[in-house]
């Protein structure tokens, strides 16, 4: 099957929007932590082993500005994702970073933690596999219109990103003592209420038009 015909189906029309969401808001969170000057972790690696994960951050956070440089382009990187208008911008910024992120976790042996980056390192090519249509201009081929369906292209989408950046960003700006799974749950209650309001839209458009 082609990718003009993937780009057909509702159901993976949604998962992309939803991947992107995911992925954009993982890293809106992890980057301000950054933007405010403090470490990763609560623990200092000042007298950790030269080798170890935790020198490894120390030293990164050391760097100061650098420090904050990584978490803009984390922060920027998440924001043009979760737009959805802007995603494909978003996608190619966000390939180079998480590379870099899965390739340390992998060198420093971080467990499951290398799993996690490895899937969103997989599902940042899968979103630009998803834009292959457009990105062929690179290679100098013609860029293949791939009509999507109304659903895929309501605003409303934008909406919902633009609804879970601002919680992201402002939770994680004034909560140091972070509960990551109270701000998963409430994002995912985001997400759930955008998709029932999307379908309920959706159906009753169908049922306005003549039979």
């Amino acid at each position: 099957m082609s990718l003009l015909a993937w780009k057909q189906k509702v159901w993976l029309q949604l998962a992309v929007i939803y991947t992107r969401y995911l992925i954009g808001g993982a890293f809106v969170f992890a980057s301000l932590i950054k933007l405010k000057g403090r470490r990763f972790t609560t623990l200092s690696g000042e007298s950790a082993p030269i080798h170890s994960a935790a020198h490894f951050f120390e030293t990164l956070y050391q760097a100061g500005p650098y420090w904050k440089f990584i978490g803009l382009g984390q922060l920027v990187a998440g924001l043009l994702l979760m737009t959805q208008r802007y995603a494909l911008v978003g996608a190619l910024l966000f390939l180079p970073i998480i590379a870099n992120v899965y390739v340390i976790t992998y060198s420093y042996d971080f467990g499951a933690t290398t799993w996690t980056t490895g899937l969103m390192l997989l599902a940042t090519v899968g979103l630009l596999a998803w834009d292959w249509n457009i990105l062929r201009a690179l290679v100098h081929q013609p860029v293949l219109p791939a009509p999507t369906s109304a659903l895929y292209e309501r605003r409303l989408w934008e909406a919902v990103g633009g609804v879970l950046f601002l919680y992201t960003a402002i939770y994680r700006a004034l909560v140091d003592q972070y509960n990551a799974l109270q701000w998963f749950a409430i994002c995912g209650l985001v997400g759930l209420l955008g998709l029932v309001i999307a379908a309920v839209l959706h159906r009753r458009e169908r049922r306005a038009l003549p039979s």
